[in-house]
This record gives C-alpha cells, structure tokens and sequence, in this order.
C-alpha cells in the first residue's frame, strides 16, 4: 500500500515513466474531478477522486478494457 500525498505522487511519476506514449487528462469523471490516462491514444485507465478539505480522500480506478470500450462515450 502507499500512502501519503508525497510518496502516492513519487508512485506515480514513477510509473508514468515507464510507459512511453502515456497521456494523463483531466476529465470529469461520475460527476467527480478525475483523470482518464491514454497510451498510444487508446483508454487503458479511467480515475475517479474523492475529495475533501481539498486533499484527495478515495480514489476509484477503472482498467478493465471492457469496462473502458463501454464507458468510453460518457467520458
């Protein structure tokens, strides 16, 4: 598990960095702010957040391509 604003932020510069052709947006998500990461223009990974007092509290994450292909026009 990691936790806390810095490593959870180290986390994911660190795998972002793996994975040329990756593009991070930031979109609306169910209503909530979100991010949808793109690999080569495809959807791999739709995030949902959860915020309170202005720190993120949840975080729900979709990367099933199933899921992705059926979702993908309510982005």
């Amino acid at each position: 598990m990691v936790e806390g604003a810095k490593s959870i932020a180290q986390y994911l510069i660190h795998i972002a960095g793996k994975a040329p052709g990756l593009t991070l947006l930031e979109r609306t998500v169910n209503r909530r702010p979100g991010l949808v990461a793109q690999h080569t223009g495809v959807a791999v990974t739709v995030a949902a957040f959860s915020v309170t007092g202005g720190r993120i509290t949840r975080i729900w994450a979709v990367r099933n391509p199933e899921k992705l292909r059926q979702g993908a026009t309510g982005l």
